[in-house]
């Protein structure tokens, strides 16, 4: 592992990094490559970078108490690339607030050699989703062939945290965690089985004694099967399996009885470990012009691996998809599916949900489309441990219907572009006591129509929209209206304009209307492709239209300007002699 740190770059500007103190923490930058060979065919040295400003006017009739009349800023990249390997440093200033990143470099590089495929340094490896998504920074092989399959790795997959206990916004205390794993399959196609083996523990020399008495080291190990079966050309099952044992707090006692202690080599039994399993399984239906898939799965309760960043538990579902094509024309798709948890009915409660939609998507003609859709979800909560109380009781439904058609005319001199979109949705609490507060109906409904002036080199946009939301004694409208255009000039095109205009009137039901009316306008140019210019110059006016409200207050002007500038360069070039192929 390569790393810059600042003693690594105290020659180099050593006033820096009093500033740099207090910044937080910098970024990483993964640096990887595919191969050696990749390496040595790219350039030894290699030096870019951009300079730039962005500078903003902003003024309100209202005052400018919530935002600056001036922003301005300046930025600096550059970024060095050493035989492919990238090292990028940031400056940023903005209104007397500056910053300055500098590269905290994991070194990646996995070459490869016919089959075999190394890890070196900052690494991934697929692994079984039940026991491990993290990376790793260690090493790893891998072997590959049409029909076997085999890996394994060593390395720390994350680093310890020790902020300073006294700081109120001190990070969470966590210990290094390490691991080592392996993988082993043999199969393709329909037909396959996979071993996946995960060892992973904290290292509890890695965090201060301040924090040891908060956060309790873990252990675990995980074994995790997959498999697949072609039972016929058109009928297939996967399955996934996955077994964890760890251990909460691996400084708890240990257990020891003759079965667990032959194994103590590789997990040691306290007693804060326990076993937990994790498994799915689907039966596929694939025709032609048909689709159908039957799935369950399900989770024990505090299910757990050290290899995954998170995991859902104690939940089990099964579920339905379908798809098929009608006439080559007519696309039809419905899924369905039911989770619920509280496996083991420990919980209070026990909540369901329910998921199901349908959709449906035509080609009527050469130029109409047409996508109509349902999507709906039902959420009960029953008995556990407790009694559900009547009046709070999770009873829950939602529905929502789309449906959006569009319509396309190209000619020699104009194209149109004409779409509409319908939406309703509704979300109601079923509970006998309820008294409707939450519940709340929306409907969307818009259209567009897009202009293609060829001759001119032109674009036109007009699009309207409407949406009625209506809540517990209240409504909510909202009416927006937009005008668009954009152009590009000169024989190369590099300079570029658009310009919009959009109206809005908002209603809340006895509360409060009004109206707004924005026109924003930019410009940019790129000139020999490497600066590039952009102005920007905005006006809104927003106005009070209740019947009651104060004539003095009725009008609400901002005005905004803007300018930037961008710069990018090539500061040195130490490119690798290039020989023909003969």
């Amino acid at each position: 592992m390569v790393l810059l740190t600042p003693s690594t770059w105290s020659g180099v500007g050593g006033c820096l990094f009093p500033f740099l103190k207090g910044q937080g923490e910098v970024a990483a930058q993964s640096l990887s490559q595919n191969s050696i060979s990749t390496i040595a065919q790219s350039d030894p040295l290699i030096i870019t970078g951009a300079v730039g400003t962005q500078n903003t006017y902003y003024h309100s009739s209202l005052g400018n108490g919530y935002r600056s009349p001036w922003a301005n800023s300046l930025y600096a990249n550059l970024n060095v690339s050493l035989y492919g390997i990238s090292m990028p440093f940031a400056f940023y200033y903005s209104n007397n607030n500056s910053s300055f990143n500098y590269p905290h470099i994991s070194f990646h590089i996995d070459p490869t050699y016919k089959n075999w495929r190394g890890h070196f340094g900052r690494s991934n490896m697929a692994m079984s989703s039940y026991i491990m998504n993290m990376s790793f920074n260690g090493i790893g092989l891998e072997y590959t062939t049409a029909d076997m399959r085999f890996g394994a790795f060593y390395g720390n997959l994350r680093n310890a945290v020790n902020d300073d206990p006294s700081n109120p916004a001190a990070r969470s205390p966590q210990y290094r965690r390490m691991g080592w794993g392996f993988k082993a399959g043999y199969g393709k196609g329909l037909n396959y089985i996979d071993l996946y083996f995960l060892r992973a523990y904290d290292q509890s020399s890695s965090l201060a004694p301040e924090w040891q008495n908060r956060v309790s080291p873990q252990d675990n190990v995980a074994i995790a099967l997959r498999g697949g079966l072609g039972l016929t050309r058109w009928l297939s099952l996967r399955g996934n399996l996955a077994f964890t044992t760890f251990s909460t707090d691996k400084r708890a006692e240990r257990v020891h009885t003759t079965q667990l202690d032959r194994w103590d080599k590789v997990f040691e039994a306290r007693y804060t470990s326990m076993m937990r399993i994790a498994t799915d399984v689907s039966a596929n239906i694939s025709l032609p012009n048909f689709n159908t898939s039957l799935f369950y799965r399900m989770v024990q309760p505090d299910y757990t691996t050290l290899g995954l960043y998170y995991t859902a538990n104690n939940y089990q579902s099964v579920g339905i998809n379908v798809s098929t094509n009608l006439f080559r024309k007519v696309a039809l798709m419905a899924t369905f599916s039911g989770q619920e948890d509280n496996i083991t009915r420990n919980q209070l409660y026990t909540t369901r949900g329910f998921v199901y939609n349908a959709s449906a998507s035509a080609s009527l003609s050469r130029n109409l489309q047409l996508s109509v859709g349902y999507n709906g979800y039902r959420q009960v909560q029953s008995d556990g441990k407790a009694h559900v109380n009547d009046t709070t009781r999770i009873n829950r439904i939602m529905h929502s219907l789309y449906v959006t058609p569009s319509y396309t005319l190209d000619r020699d001199n104009v194209s149109h572009v004409l779409s509409l979109t319908g939406n309703f949705t509704k979300n109601k609490d079923l509970n006998d006591f309820a008294t409707g507060i939450s519940d709340v109906t929306t409907l969307a409904i818009g259209a567009s129509h897009s202009l293609d002036v060829k001759p001119w080199e032109m674009s036109f946009t007009t699009s309207l929209s409407h949406q009625q939301s209506d809540g517990y004694q209240t409504r909510y409208t909202s009416d927006v209206l937009s005008l668009s255009t954009g152009r590009s000039f000169l024989k190369e095109k590099n300079l570029n304009t658009a310009a919009t205009l959009s109206l809005c009137y908002n209603d809340i039901k006895n509360q409060q209307r009004n109206l707004s009316i924005g026109f924003d306008l930019s410009a940019g140019y790129v000139l020999n492709k490497v600066h590039v210019f952009s102005l920007g110059a905005g006006f809104n006016k927003y106005s009070d239209t209740n019947i009651t409200a104060d004539n003095s207050s009725m009008g609400t002007t901002e005005v905004t300007l803007s300018l930037g500038y961008n710069y990018t360069f090539s500061l040195l070039e130490i490119k690798r002699k290039r020989t023909e192929q003969r």
